[in-house]
């Protein structure tokens, strides 16, 4: 499948985040500058001399991943001082949609959870094209053909269950219209999750689930939580038996010994791929793609599945418990439609659950 219908797999941005997750959380600022070890990596060739100076990410991966992955970088370019602004992916993407309407952009780099938000920002003018050094062994489906943006990370959408409240897990989407999970169902909003938004897109366009599963949802008293975080709190507290939600939350939680599981729906996974790309014009242009091509290595894709994801490059082993690139059964739709559409999906999701 090519880039336009199978590079949103290419998720959720977030959202991730959140919570991306790119999916939730409240807009904060960081810097951080400390060195950490990290996994071997191969050297790009803007990777082998040392720069100096400072980049500027704009991200909704959960503060606790992004500032992993900088420590990972910072023991390969120890001079560069990495700030952030993190929030869900609809108000990273608001925030760098205004400020270039104030010609006053101060992001260099954007990091956030899915290809449809990077094909509204493509269309905007604000992305420079970067064919990165270290693209070999990721599939051409997981990046921008003109090369302004590729994806970091498969985070994969699918169901987590509180297994002291669920005796028989759900196979799939559909098992949670149940009378089993009235009211024990819990998912984000796409009007805060950029992962969920591409979720809502795909799913209303698949056949057999439609906007009708979403109504269904509704009849069967689901609760709509702002993001991704809030969702795993609910089903990790027992608020609720069942969620929709980002594998890395369940997955994270079950390694620690909580009483939850995640199922891969028998459907098909919504997968995000938390793309990133360069703002253009940045005045940081080599020290922005440093951090493109340490994210893409070996070295940074090892780092990306020691926090906790399944890597986006072949050979990179995924974390235990999770589906590898390859596994996974990637449930999808036509980018440049749900690029057109996301707008008034979101608009009709609003107005069915109040």
């Amino acid at each position: 499948m090519k880039t336009k219908t199978k590079l949103a797999a290419g998720i959720l941005a977030l959202c991730m985040a959140a919570n991306f997750s790119g999916c939730a959380g409240n807009g904060s600022a960081s810097s951080q500058t400390n060195t950490a070890p990290s996994s071997s990596s191969s050297a790009a060739s803007s990777q082998k001399d040392t720069l100096k100076g400072s980049v500027t990410i704009y991200t909704s991966q959960p503060e606790q991943d992004i500032q992993a992955l900088i420590q990972a970088f910072n023991k390969k370019q120890p001079e560069i001082k990495v700030n952030v602004f993190r929030s869900g992916t609809e108000e990273v993407v608001s925030k760098i949609l205004a400020k270039k309407k104030a010609g006053a952009v101060k992001a260099d780099l954007l990091l956030v959870a899915d290809a449809a938000t990077f094909e509204s920002l493509k269309s905007a003018d604000l992305l420079m094209s970067y064919a990165s050094p270290e693209l070999k062994g990721i599939s051409s489906d997981y990046y921008d053909a003109d090369h302004t943006y590729t994806g970091t990370k498969i985070i994969s959408t699918g169901i987590v269950i509180n297994t002291d409240l669920v005796k028989k897990p759900p196979a799939g989407y559909k098992d949670l219209k149940s009378a089993d999970y009235k009211d024990n169902l819990v998912m984000p909003s796409p009007l805060y999750s950029g992962a969920a938004a591409y979720n809502l897109g795909v799913l209303t366009r698949t056949d057999g689930i439609g906007w009708d599963y979403y109504q269904s949802l509704k009849t069967n008293g689901v609760s709509v939580q702002q993001g991704n975080g809030a969702v795993e709190k609910a089903v990790l507290a027992g608020q609720k038996s069942c969620g929709i939600v980002v594998d890395y939350l369940a997955l994270r939680d079950k390694a620690k010994g909580a009483p939850v599981d995640f199922i891969y729906p028998s459907e098909g996974s919504l997968s995000v791929t938390e793309p990133i790309g360069i703002v253009k014009g940045t005045p940081n242009e080599r020290q922005a793609k440093a951090f493109v091509d340490f994210l893409l290595s070996d070295g940074g894709q090892a780092a990306t599945s020691q926090i906790g994801y399944t890597p986006i490059k072949s050979g990179v082993k995924a974390p235990d418990g999770f589906q590898s690139v390859d596994q996974i059964k990637n449930l999808t739709y036509d980018l440049s439609k749900l690029v057109q559409t996301r707008d008034s999906d979101k608009e009709k999701f609003s107005k069915m659950f109040g």
